[in-house]
C-alpha cells in the first residue's frame, strides 16, 4: 500500500519513508509512524510522518498495519 492517503496511514504502523536528505536517490528508511504531519488526506509525494526515532519523512510504503494486532 502506498502512502499518498492519510486515512490509511495509522500512528503505530510500520512504514518506509523517504528522508528529505535521500529524495535523489530515493534511499528508503524503515520505521514505526508516531505523528502524522501532513494535514491534507492525500499528498501525490506521500503523507509527511514523525517515526518513533524523531525522523521526517514522506510516506513511500506501508508494511505492517498496526503492532498491536
Amino acid at each position: 500500500m502506498t502512502g499518498t492517503v492519510r486515512s490509511d496511514i495509522k500512528i503505530g504502523q510500520q512504514v518506509n519513508i523517504v528522508l528529505k536528505a535521500d529524495q535523489r536517490t530515493g534511499k528508503l528508511t524503515k520505521g514505526v509512524v508516531k505523528d502524522i504531519l501532513t494535514n491534507s488526506p492525500r499528498h501525490p509525494h506521500g503523507i509527511k510522518v514523525r517515526l518513533q526515532d524523531g525522523q521526517v519523512g514522506r510516506v513511500k510504503n506501508i508494511i505492517a498495519s498496526d503492532l498491536n494486532s
